[in-house]
């Protein structure tokens, strides 16, 4: 894994936005800034070019210099705060950046001979708020800059980003997409509610909430929810899942995210296995209820079982 810093630009003035504080705008629950914090987490330091404010992970502030001096003061503001080779440049308003374009960035920017990689979205336009540079390379043109124009506010990143050896990584349709108006909000807001996505946003947002760092397979979950409902009552799902998360928190404690996804998956099996065996048990209860049924009933037609009341008291054998 490439060793890297990051540096998030979190101070625009977000005009288009009405001066809406766009880094501190939820989506899906989160803010911002924290969706795209939580896609670099490995970095070594993380810096952040804005006001401050909470965030879910500790950050280095700073500010460019004037504020509001446009985004390659704020670059370089925040690039005299890194010490690593490498430095992923970010905006903060990326509500669907992931680890994997991270990851991306970071493998294409290493290649020998090149100067680092920016993201490209669908249109194919070049991304710098979406790069990984070497840093060597980037403090030599932003000095270069500085000098031939006296500062770097007020000057847009294409003077930077064309005097670097920049590879290309294509990506696509959402990790590029950024919330600039409202709209775009309502756009970002809408396709987390979409069904093949809404499952993972949530659990991702409810981790991010009470603190947790726990990777487990929501699948599995699922299915012990489901065979509790349908075992035993449906009340029984939410109340179940939760016993395992306590009985799975206790038999891990100390342990790290491997050790508690592990107890999460164990106690999820045998409360399966436990659900199966009620439904099991209560299937068998059924049936056998239904055969005594069907042999009283059965026994009542035939007849024979039965005295004959025509001959009661006749005296007739």
């Amino acid at each position: 894994m490439t060793a890297y810093d990051v540096i998030v630009l979190a101070g625009g003035a977000a005009k288009r936005l009405g001066g809406a504080d766009k880094p501190g705008v939820r989506v899906g629950g989160r803010a911002l800034l924290d969706r795209v914090l939580a896609a670099c987490d490995g970095a070594a330091r993380t810096v952040v070019v804005g006001d401050r404010r909470a965030t879910v992970r500790p950050v280095v502030w700073t500010r460019e210099v004037p504020p509001g001096g446009g985004p390659l003061a704020a670059l370089g503001a925040g690039l005299r705060l890194t010490t690593a080779d490498h430095v992923l440049v970010l905006s903060a308003d990326l509500p669907f950046l992931g680890p994997g374009t991270v990851d991306a960035l970071l493998a294409a920017a290493v290649q020998p001979g090149g100067e680092g990689a920016l993201c490209t979205d669908s249109d194919g336009r070049d991304q710098p708020l979406l790069a990984a540079y070497r840093a060597e390379p980037l403090r030599r043109e932003l000095a270069l800059i500085a000098t031939e124009h006296g500062s770097l506010a007020g000057l847009p990143l294409r003077m930077l980003t064309a005097e670097l050896d920049l590879a290309r990584v294509d990506a696509g349709a959402d990790a590029a997409f950024d919330c600039d108006t409202w709209d775009d909000i309502a756009a970002a807001r809408a396709r987390i509610r979409e069904h093949g996505a809404v499952l993972d946003e949530w659990i991702t947002s409810v981790k991010n909430e009470l603190g947790i760092e726990l990777d487990v397979d929501s699948g599995v979950l699922l299915d012990l929810a489901r065979d509790a409902a349908h075992g035993v009552a449906r009340p029984a799902a939410p109340l179940t899942t939760f016993l395992v998360g306590y009985a799975a928190a206790r038999a891990s404690v100390g342990a790290g995210p491997d050790e508690a996804a592990a107890a999460v998956a164990e106690a999820s099996r045998k409360a399966t296995a436990l659900a199966l065996r009620w439904e099991a048990e209560t299937a068998e209860a059924a049936e056998a209820d239904e055969s005594a049924t069907s042999a009283s009933e059965g026994g009542g037609a035939a007849g024979g079982a039965k005295p004959d009341r025509g001959r009661e008291g006749t005296g007739t054998p």
